[in-house]
């Protein structure tokens, strides 16, 4: 664990993404804990990457519920969890439209029972699991029921279920005979980018996964929190906040124009412009103001595509590589609208930002060609330095 130094101000020109408020600086709380940051796993031929990770002092890593391009999310955290000693493992995000609640209460407290107190169950509605398929994601009812059968049963509760039109009390049973760790605490950790789904990690979770710039700034993001904390009555002493962030680190006299630049970050950029062509499509809204310099000029590149298998197409990509037919939407302005971006002592000023604001981790999703280098050279010149 790297010792954080006193606070020092952020300077008035430091690049900020879209998601840092720094007017809200002056709104928010004035002592903060020591950032912790993560790495997003999700193939099983890399789990090298995780271990990698925890040598280099990241704290958690997640692994991600995308079975149309990726590996199972249960049998890839397994095998990391044997291979593993201090750095916590968990769900990022489980989706409710891939399994029934109680299989995967199972699922991670069998985790729990390889790596004891290591785990986290994060969950979500399901953005690219779904839509690969075609499917919409989880209604925010239906969501906030599956959390709380979750959430009974890893308390080792007795908690009515609903399924095929009938309702009967469940919970784990006979767990003394060690095929689960419920023993353990597993922190529920719901996913949330819009105020309802935000609101609801207050009612009912250890903490919020949000992202940056598309859960909008974190001061709003702890007030959506907050109503939803009211609303139960429940305090967040202990509420962790976590985001998945676009990273950008410049090299000496790199400038955001270079073939470089744009293949690191495309991945990530173009995974949140994805998102944001569902969610207008599905929700009639206008997007956002930090994608309109290229929205009209990709939805007409998108829909060029193949009608039936655009959604296939769309989200084949995700986090993993940049398809060389949109790299061309990779602009200055967007990678500084979208990323935390710019020279490792810019980036650790943003951090510290986004630490004062309310943010206590943050986790990143690498192209898997560079992923071990850019988990080695966030730990030696940005981590070292916090």
């Amino acid at each position: 664990m790297f010792k954080r130094p006193k606070h020092i101000p952020v300077p008035s020109d430091c690049p900020l993404p879209v998601g840092i408020d720094i007017v809200a600086l002056n709104e928010v709380k004035d002592g903060v804990g020591t950032m912790e940051f993560g790495v997003s796993c999700g193939y099983i031929d890399e789990i090298g990457y995780v271990s990698h990770a925890e040598n280099l002092g990241f704290s958690y890593a997640w692994f991600s519920d995308t079975h149309m391009i990726r590996s199972n999310i249960w049998a890839t955290m397994a095998v990391a969890a044997q291979q593993t000693r201090t750095i916590r493992l968990g769900s990022g995000l489980a989706i409710p439209g891939l399994r029934l609640a109680p299989v995967a209460a199972c699922g991670i407290a069998t985790i729990n029972r390889i790596a004891p107190g290591r785990t986290f169950f994060g969950t979500g509605t399901g953005n690219t699991a779904m839509r690969t398929m075609g499917q919409s994601p989880t209604r925010i009812t239906e969501f906030a029921e599956y959390i709380l059968v979750v959430k009974a049963l890893l308390q080792g509760e007795e908690t009515e279920y609903s399924l095929n039109g009938s309702s009967h009390p469940i919970r784990f049973q006979n767990v003394e005979l060690g095929y689960i760790d419920i023993e353990h605490h597993i922190p529920i950790m719901v996913g949330g980018f819009g105020p309802r789904a935000q609101g609801l990690a207050g009612e009912l979770g250890d903490g919020l996964i949000t992202g940056i710039p598309r859960g909008g700034a974190i001061p709003q993001a702890l007030a959506n929190v907050k109503k939803g904390a009211d609303k139960a009555g429940r305090s967040l002493d202990d509420f962790q906040t976590y985001a998945l962030v676009n990273l950008l680190m410049l090299e000496n006299g790199e400038t955001l124009e270079s073939e470089r630049v744009i293949a690191e970050c495309g991945p990530a950029i173009m995974a949140n412009v994805h998102y944001l062509v569902d969610f207008v499509k599905e929700t009639g809204r206008q997007p956002p103001d930090y994608i309109m310099p290229i929205w009209e000029e990709y939805m007409d590149f998108h829909m060029s595509r193949d009608e039936e298998t655009r959604h296939q197409k769309m989200h084949a990509s995700h986090y993993s590589y940049l398809d060389e037919d949109e790299a061309r939407f990779v602009t200055p302005e967007i990678i500084r609208n979208f990323c935390i971006a710019g020279h490792p002592e810019e980036i650790v000023e943003q951090i510290r930002t986004l630490e004062k604001q309310g943010l206590n981790a943050m986790t990143f999703s690498l192209p898997v060609d560079k992923m071990y280098r850019q988990i080695e050279d966030f730990s030696r010149n940005v981590m070292s330095k916090l």
